[in-house]
């Protein structure tokens, strides 16, 4: 069975890699010039499998207004005369309730699990390197209020088999003196020992070039497929922007927001939007530097408030953050870079923000927060990987391997449903 594979990004290549490895012949398409080049490029690097929370909260309610009139605030909204903007936004909202959230933690933690598992196989199989860590994660909270909050979502989530840990201020700084730097203002720390980091972009250039030498698989950069051609309820084959036709037995979506254009042609409408985030790149001082140590802390980090992470990769901190919604482009907005680089000098000052490389891409996201994986509702060989938002180097192994089986009909590892086509 020929499949063809539309997009290469980390959602598109961890695919390929798992069906190669369940003897399935792939074709992986990718429209740029080469793998992992739009939101896998440099997103904010965490591995966090045991922290899945979605950002349609109860919360969102009282935290909206604040953002939302404050031009510095991690979440911005720019309305737009779109009707596919103000949809989403009422099933986000729709969404934002205490057992939707639950609902969708309780997937996305079984998903992440599979996901872990499943990198963990692939890398004993044969090594990665993509500045990979397993350093763990602490997620600081400067309001007491808000570290109370997360105390009941580390509660449930240890009902669902995760293990994390509320500290103290005292004992957040013990384990990650860089959180110093915070000074009065942190007030404690939710760890989780067990998470991870790493490159996505590395990452996703390794699984092209692994699935590039495969004997059973053909890649193709700069093949943008324009539409699917349709024939009794089935694909039948990809038609590139050049007019050439590419044929397979199965189908596959993995390309984002592309992926969201080309059901719409064939009249399928799938909840999916494109968030938009921020990062940097910043080069850590030499090793044997004094404040080496203490530019950037060791462990993965997410500042909760300012929805900021950090991560260290290899020679250098990543630092992501922000939420634009309606700004559907990869532009740089200056005074977003320059809130963000404001912020991170505040927090960990030694880092020299004005060495930063700054990039911004689109998450392609559902309200609900899950990904969709699954068939198309209305063409029998099309399959939907789609709308992981910031989760989908933390999801994307455990979906590869979600979809493989739902296509060979054999017995799924978790429960499909709250991924199917919506």
């Amino acid at each position: 069975m020929k499949i063809a594979i539309i997009g290469a990004g980390v959602i598109g290549c961890a695919t390929a890699w798992e069906f190669l490895r369940q003897g399935k012949e792939v074709l992986l398409l990718e429209s740029r010039e080469g793998p992992g080049l739009v939101a896998s490029y440099a997103n904010g690097g965490q591995l966090s499998y045991d922290y899945v929370a979605p950002l349609a909260d109860p919360g969102v309610f009282l935290d909206l207004p604040k953002w939302l009139l404050n031009p510095g605030s991690p979440l911005r909204f720019r309305p737009q005369l779109d009707p596919r903007q103000w949809c989403w936004l009422l099933a986000f909202l729709k969404a934002s309730n205490t057992s939707t959230a639950q609902a969708s933690t309780k997937a996305l933690l079984q998903l992440s699990s599979l996901s872990r598992d499943t990198l963990h196989t692939w890398m004993a199989e044969e090594p990665i390197d993509f500045h990979y860590k397993a350093n763990g994660k602490l997620i600081a909270y400067r309001s007491p209020h808000l570290l109370e909050k997360a105390r009941k979502q580390v509660e449930y989530q240890a009902s669902q088999g995760s293990n994390q840990r509320i500290l103290s201020k005292e004992e957040s700084i013990a384990l990650e003196p860089a959180l110093a730097n915070l000074g009065q203002a942190l007030v404690g720390c939710v760890y989780t020992s067990t998470e991870e980091v790493g490159d996505c972009h590395l990452f996703t250039r390794a699984l092209f070039e692994r699935v590039q030498a495969h004997p059973r698989a053909t890649t193709r950069c700069n093949s943008r497929v324009a539409r699917l051609n349709i024939r009794q309820g089935k694909v039948v084959s990809a038609q590139l922007s050049n007019g050439e036709q590419i044929e397979a037995d199965q189908f596959v979506l993995t390309n984002g927001l592309q992926g969201y254009d080309l059901l719409k042609q064939h009249g399928e409408t799938i909840q999916l939007y494109g968030l938009k985030g921020y990062s940097l790149t910043i080069p850590l001082p030499a090793a044997d530097s004094a404040t080496a140590v203490a530019a950037a802390p060791e462990i993965s980090v997410t500042d909760y408030e300012r929805r900021i992470v950090y991560a260290r990769l290899g020679d250098s901190v990543r630092i992501a953050a922000m939420v634009d919604i309606g700004d559907g482009s990869a532009a740089i907005r200056p005074d977003r870079i320059r809130h963000l680089k404001e912020e991170v000098s505040k927090s960990f000052p030694r880092l020299e923000v004005e060495r930063a490389e700054a990039w911004a891409g689109e998450r392609p996201a559902t309200p609900e927060g899950r990904p969709i994986i699954s068939r198309s509702r209305k063409l029998d060989n099309l399959w939907l990987n789609l709308g992981h938002g910031a989760l989908g180097f933390t999801l994307a192994c455990g979906s590869a391997v979600l979809l493989n089986a739902l296509m060979s009909q054999s017995t799924v590892p978790i429960n499909a449903l709250p991924f199917r086509t919506r």
